[in-house]
């Protein structure tokens, strides 16, 4: 569709796991362009920032569908549904090849991110090339030319949450806030995923009171 700059701050949700503690902030940065506004995130006192820049410093060597092997991207949906539903897919298809994989029990972390990105790239809802939802080639090629044209992030609609709009934020730079809001388990039954829920109480054992 194209460019887009948007003034208005958004507000979108991130999945993210609660099995592995938190990475480095410096391990593997993206970029040396980055490494300023990486090093002014952390010295923030919100510690979820954090968790918003971990994909421009552990880069996912298989890319995603707006980012390959070499740069990051934050990928966030508009609601948390459309969150659940993109990491579920994902998480699934993951899971399968894992043998032995029997019954567990996964945490994630549902959080949300205040960005602003300007200039935006918006794909026009009928791009089939570009949201194919198994190839990744075209939609990762737009992402190297829009990235050399100082793109901030693209702006897409899910394939696999209807009327769901995710953003791929290229740097960043955008992010305003992080903060966290709920738990949500992922049941996994030996085959696929079986159940997604809220956790509705969670007791932090480490804080109790000894008695």
């Amino acid at each position: 569709m194209g460019v887009s700059d948007k003034q208005n701050t958004l507000v979108g949700h991130r999945l993210i796991s609660t099995k592995y503690p938190p990475i480095a902030l410096f391990d593997d940065v993206a970029s040396p362009e980055e490494f300023d506004m990486l090093y002014a995130i952390q010295s923030l006192t919100n510690p979820r920032l954090f968790d918003a820049v971990a994909p421009f410093t552990h880069i996912n060597p298989n890319g995603g569908r707006f980012n390959d092997g070499l740069f990051g991207a934050l990928y966030i949906a508009s609601t948390d549904q459309t969150a659940a539903i993109e990491v579920k897919y994902h998480q699934q298809k993951y899971w399968q090849n894992i043998e032995g994989l029997a019954y567990d029990r996964f945490l994630f972390r549902n959080l949300l991110i205040t960005h602003k990105p300007s200039p935006v790239y918006v794909v026009d809802s009928n791009d089939a090339e570009i949201l194919n939802p198994d190839n990744y080639s075209a939609s990762q090629q737009l992402a190297r030319n829009l990235k050399k044209e100082s793109y901030q992030a693209v702006e897409y609609s899910s394939v696999r949450s209807e009327n769901g709009i995710c953003w791929a934020l290229f740097t960043p730079k955008p992010v305003c806030d992080v903060v966290q809001s709920y738990l949500l388990e992922m049941i996994w039954d030996g085959d696929k995923i079986a159940e997604v829920n809220k956790v509705q109480h969670m007791v932090d054992l480490s804080e109790s009171e000894p008695s």
